[in-house]
């Protein structure tokens, strides 16, 4: 029996052009002889603000009445759902939006990770398999593939992408050549647009695919300094720890030097005479040591804000013409104890430990501020904070660092001689420092609080670890530590 009315649920995020193909699904209803409907209401809270949007289609004057239309999606009630990122997706089956043996799911399968993710103490990602299972087992057809990458390749945007999808899953009555003239009547880059159809409407007719896993070539080094220090680290250390090895000396010569490379290199040398076959715990020194070597502090944050590689991937990102200008506002909220780190060691520590300098300089900290990075006044800013850089090893946060360091590392070379198993558990502890600011100092105190404590195995600290990165209030990790 021929389907008079289609009920069509579309989660996008903000700027990928959510708006864009719910207008195009409804012009080719119209030009069909279809009335059409279009709703939306945007959210908040999640990454730049993910917006549903509603689109039902009815043939006119069914049995001899004009159709009533719905506002937003019903749970149980919805013929087609298009999600532009896998999460989507996920939120789409959780809200109910799509019924097993009646909804034609189409979702992307790459990822945008929201804050919440980004921000957990361990690995805060959703569960991407989880999600295309449930998509599988709810729908009438998922249909499913990468189409950030396809619109990549295309040089198009996702919702061209999105569109052709739709078309060519046939869950709507119209012909092809009806989507392809929404996008010309559109008159907004119809080539890349209908490139971008085009790719949507070829993945349709495959398998569920998920994005490529990313690859993470071995670098090679392009200047003097770096192809010693790239001779020196195969010709010292296990072949099992060399990418790792190589991955750290390119990390800290663009973080600092070639002599802070240096130091790593002195530093993993020194765990790897420790060390025997496998050599796991050289591989895991070099991987972690050289996370904690770069650590982020505001001048890390300055060089990276304002660099041409940043500024240009996100002028590809939002796909700016040179034509255009791009405005690329940051919120920023240095803390008083950030601006000290980076002075010299004697006077950022003099300060933090006088009262009356904490008292009355804190006003100036209290609330953080909206920055264009792109400002003339504010990159010239940035850029001189990053080019503190050469004097970072006379800061009060390096001294800091490279004294946790050597207190670390002497633990972990100390457990290696008697107990393999645990020295590498140690090395791996590492992984609760990261970020800054809050983040930085919650991790940092569950690692000392751990260290205190003393394990005296590898199952010990593993799982006085995975407590501490369970939650980011540390109540897992004290009851962890009182049954220590």
């Amino acid at each position: 029996m021929q389907q008079n009315r289609f009920s069509i649920a579309i989660l996008a995020l903000g700027g990928q052009g959510g708006g864009v193909l719910a207008d195009w699904i409804q012009h080719i209803a119209r030009e069909d002889g279809w009335l059409a409907q279009g709703t939306s209401v945007p959210g908040v809270a999640q990454r730049t603000g993910s917006t549903v949007y509603y689109v039902e289609l009815a043939k006119p004057d069914i049995g001899g009445r004009s159709p009533v239309m719905a506002q937003m999606p019903i749970p149980g009630d919805v013929d087609i759902v298009i999600a532009s990122e896998l999460m989507e997706t996920g939120r789409a089956l959780l809200r109910g939006f799509s019924t097993a043996g009646r909804t034609t799911l189409i979702g992307s399968t790459h990822r945008i990770y929201a804050m919440s993710e980004k921000t957990a103490m361990g690995d805060g990602r959703g569960n991407s398999d989880a999600i295309v299972k449930a998509a599988g087992e709810r729908s009438k057809r998922f249909i499913g593939f990468d189409m950030e990458a396809a619109a990549d390749g295309t040089n198009s945007v996702i919702s061209a992408v999105m569109f052709g999808a739709l078309a060519g899953s046939g869950a709507l009555p119209f012909a092809r050549d009806l989507y392809e003239k929404a996008i010309r009547d559109s008159g907004i880059a119809v080539a890349t647009n209908l490139a971008g159809f085009d790719a949507g409407w070829q993945a349709a007719q495959g398998v569920v695919a998920m994005p490529a896993a990313e690859s993470h070539a071995v670098p090679s080094a392009t200047t003097t300094a770096g192809k010693a220090l790239e001779a020196r680290a195969r010709a010292n250390l296990p072949e099992t720890a060399i990418s790792n090895a190589l991955h750290g000396i390119q990390r800290l010569m663009d973080y600092q030097d070639a002599a802070y490379a240096e130091l790593f290199l002195d530093r993993l040398e020194s765990v790897a005479a420790c060390d025997r076959s496998p050599f796991t715990l050289t591989a895991e020194t070099a991987r972690h040591l050289a996370l904690w070597m770069s650590y982020e502090d505001s001048i890390r944050v300055a060089d990276l804000k304002t660099r041409d590689t940043r500024i240009a991937r996100v002028r590809d990102e939002v796909k700016a013409s040179d034509a255009q200008l791009l405005t690329i506002t940051e919120f920023m909220h240095p803390r008083l104890r950030e601006i000290c780190e980076i002075l010299p060691a004697r006077l950022g520590r003099g300060i933090l430990e006088s009262e009356f300098l904490v008292r009355s300089t804190s006003g100036f900290f209290t609330s953080g501020r909206h920055v264009e990075t792109t400002s003339l006044r504010w990159f010239l800013l940035l850029r001189t904070l990053a080019g503190l850089r050469r004097w970072r090893p006379k800061s009060l946060r390096f001294a800091d660092e490279q004294a946790r360091i050597e207190t670390w590392l002497d633990r972990v070379r100390t457990a290696a001689a008697s107990d393999n198993a645990l020295a590498i558990e140690l090395v791996r502890c590492q992984r609760l420092i990261k970020g800054y600011g809050d983040t930085f100092e919650r991790g940092l105190g569950n690692f000392e609080r751990i260290m205190a404590a003393r394990p005296q195995s590898a199952e010990e600290v593993s799982r006085l670890c995975a407590a501490a990165l369970s939650d980011e209030g540390g109540q897992a990790l004290d009851e962890a530590l009182k049954a220590a």
